[in-house]
């Protein structure tokens, strides 16, 4: 094993490297459970707030702690990247021509930016403590990132339940080492939301029945993107022009106004044609091009009908008239949730009797 003052010198050289590949954050904790943490996914799951995304409580044990996930895990070193956006995210509101999409997928696939970086770090990491094991993470298996973060000091989850940092507001994507080196815990970074209310007054869909708690179910971002099927009717109007995505819990926190573009890392900035994208591009899309225009972004993995869908009812939301014919062939469309998506944005878009 590392010996304790060689052990602490590697973890503060662990957090230069890691912001010399482009991590804006570094903090370690435990790998044990957290009784507190388990006991609010438990209830989460029990509300049945996570909608359809069966795999959050299919795999719940593993979610509880990182030891459930990986039993020699010792230590978790938890990590954040910025993507600070150079625009207002709410600029494209009640636009009748023009898309939006949430800030995070308008660059490049940030599952693969990000793991990248991670597994730069833990080849560095494993190169210097060669005795040691590790598990890199980012988005894609049963680890509680956000809660993590939060223990190992990198920021607090808000209000809004995503993370804050002082220094990075909530613009980062998170991710994950879990490894055999037992390193010095930091302290858990305290919440510093306050009385502030903004994220929950802006939510357009009121998803948080209470602060700190989500209701995947009525959350923008989980219906345009992890929902199956028709939307409910309730919510579609409120959908507005979001077409992947929503933003507005995080645009409006205050604490995003210390957010630097200067810190976003270079392979996060977005693509133009996606920061104001025209709607009615995007309803022309059929699957093969909408594989090769979203080649490398994150919205690829909707596919193309889910994503039309949501154009859809972005369009019947214009009210921009200009779409009707386009609005009126995809009610023909082969996907039935598409074709039933058209015939709701085309009752929209006809003039009344």
């Amino acid at each position: 094993m590392v010996k304790k003052d060689t052990l602490s010198e590697l973890q503060q050289a662990l957090k230069r490297e890691a912001r010399a590949l482009g991590f804006v954050a570094c903090g370690f904790t435990g790998a044990g459970v957290d009784p507190l943490r388990a006991e609010r996914f438990e209830e989460w799951l029990g509300k049945g707030r996570h909608g359809s995304m069966e795999w959050m409580e299919s795999r719940k044990d593993q979610r509880a702690s990182p030891q459930g996930l990986w039993p020699e895990a010792r230590s978790v070193i938890a990590l954040g990247m910025s993507y600070a956006p150079d625009v207002d995210p709410l600029a494209l509101e009640g636009d009748s021509e023009k898309a939006r999409i949430s800030v995070y997928a308008q660059g490049r696939d940030y599952h693969d930016v990000v793991k990248k970086a991670l597994k730069a770090l833990a080849r560095w990491l494993i190169a210097r403590a060669p005795e040691s094991e590790l598990k890199v993470f980012v988005d894609t298996a049963p680890v509680m990132e956000k809660p993590l973060g939060e223990a190992a000091g990198i920021g607090w989850q808000g209000k809004h339940t995503n993370l804050v940092s002082r220094e990075h507001g909530s613009w980062m994507f998170l991710g994950a080492i879990y490894s055999t080196l037992e390193f010095t815990t930091d302290a858990p970074h305290r919440d510093m939301c306050g009385s502030c209310r903004a994220c929950q007054d802006a939510c357009p869909t009121d998803a948080f029945p209470t602060p700190y708690r989500l209701d995947a179910r009525r959350c923008i971002s989980y219906l345009t993107i992890e929902h199956k099927g028709p939307i409910p009717e309730e919510f579609r109007e409120s959908l507005g022009n979001r077409i992947y995505g929503c933003d507005d819990c995080l645009a409006v926190c205050p604490w995003n106004k210390f957010a630097d573009t200067a810190h976003r890392h270079i392979k996060l900035a977005p693509r133009a044609e996606l920061t104001a994208p025209l709607l009615a591009e995007f309803l022309a899309f059929d699957d093969a091009g909408f594989r090769q225009f979203f080649s490398g972004s994150p919205i690829k993995r909707v596919g193309r009908d889910r994503f039309v869908r949501n154009c859809l009812y972005a369009a019947g939301n214009s009210g921009n008239v200009k779409l009707a014919s386009m609005v009126e062939r995809l009610r023909q469309d082969p996907d039935p949730v598409v074709a039933e998506a058209a015939d709701w944005a085309a009752s929209k878009l006809s003039p009344s009797p």
